[in-house]
């Protein structure tokens, strides 16, 4: 390749240079620690609609995830597993929005030219993320596995599902996801980079390597492997727990107990089952580059909608939570008219 290098003024990049491919005309900027991102195309009439959109979602996921953990630990009747175990999905949940949706809502304000975003910065955002989308599938997997000890050994479950036992559970939700998603990204941070423009909304590791000019064959390879290794265990979980569940209640005569796993088996199938979707949407529009709008869409709708929907499921289906509210609305309509 026929190249000509020179430095260019920094603007504040450390250790950065410009090469020009003489054949291609093409400018690759290497190890620049400044980095450009994408954002919606959206016009100037919708621009604010969908900024008000956005940040209401945002607001809601909040108040509505941190409210129900509050409740969780203020309420010691709610200090069971299942609700444990929930506020793992919901501190995910808060996470994950507050290193995408903020950064999101100042890019829909900003020129294309202003979408910058520091090296470490992007790194680290990537890192959040992946751990977000890692650990949704982890705590639900334990979550998964908790229902089924309850269901499938009701007599024994307290005693399975001690206070050492959640501790390791979580534990080990977290730190699976905690490796998978280091070595994921500490094989990309090894490589040079040449380019500085991150085709994604949000930093993210397929974004990250790709803006290296070197061999990313490992990454691929790794990064397949880690999502296959991932949804495989994912779904083969959700697959043995539920049908040894099934198993359970068609052999099972108890009524209550049959109600009991439906009514809390389906939250949590529920739960999952919109996680799922939302992410194999954007898997599927990855392979479709026309479609790059709507995958843009789809990776905002991916945090807002499980977000969103997790603690209203999970609070509408417990019957402790209803009792709690409703306990404090008799208690506020009392004040109110004495």
């Amino acid at each position: 390749m026929d190249t000509f290098c020179y430095h260019t003024p920094t603007h504040g990049l450390k250790d950065s240079r410009m090469v020009m491919n003489n054949k291609s005309g093409e400018i690759y900027t290497f190890n620049s620690f400044t980095l450009q991102l994408e954002s919606l195309n959206v016009s100037e009439e919708s621009r604010y609609a969908v900024f008000l959109f956005i940040i209401l979602s945002y607001l809601f996921i909040i108040v509505a995830n941190v409210g129900v953990a509050v409740l969780v630990f203020v309420d010691r009747s709610l200090h069971q597993p299942m609700y444990l175990l929930f506020c793992n999905l919901s501190a995910n949940d808060v996470l994950g929005n507050s290193v995408v949706l903020p950064r999101l809502l100042l890019d829909i304000l900003r020129p294309p030219s202003e979408r910058l975003i520091g090296y470490y910065e992007c790194v680290l955002q990537a890192f959040i993320i992946h751990m977000f989308n890692t650990t949704s599938h982890t705590v639900l997997m334990i979550m998964a596995f908790d229902r089924y000890v309850a269901i499938g050994n009701p007599l024994r479950y307290s005693a399975i599902m001690s206070n050492k036992m959640l501790l390791k559970l979580t534990a080990g939700a977290w730190g699976a996801a905690f490796v998978l998603v280091g070595i994921l990204l500490g094989l990309t941070v090894r490589l040079s980079r040449c380019r500085t423009f991150m085709q994604s909304l949000y930093c993210n590791n397929a974004a990250l390597f790709l803006l290296s000019c070197e061999n990313i064959f490992v990454n691929n390879v790794y990064g397949l492997t880690f999502t296959v290794v991932l949804f495989t265990a994912s779904i083969g979980s959700m697959v043995v727990t539920y049908t040894k569940i099934t198993v359970v209640c068609l052999t099972s005569k108890n009524k209550t107990l049959n109600s009991k796993a439906l009514k809390t088996c389906s939250t949590h199938l529920l739960v999952y089952l919109i996680m799922f979707f939302s992410g194999i949407i954007i898997i599927i529009l990855h392979r479709y580059p026309q479609y790059s709008e709507e995958k843009k869409i789809a990776a905002v709708l991916y945090h807002i909608i499980p977000g969103a929907l997790n603690p209203i499921i999970y609070g509408m289906q417990s019957k402790e939570i209803r009792k709690y509210f409703s306990r404090m609305f008799y208690s506020n309509k009392v004040l109110m008219s004495s």
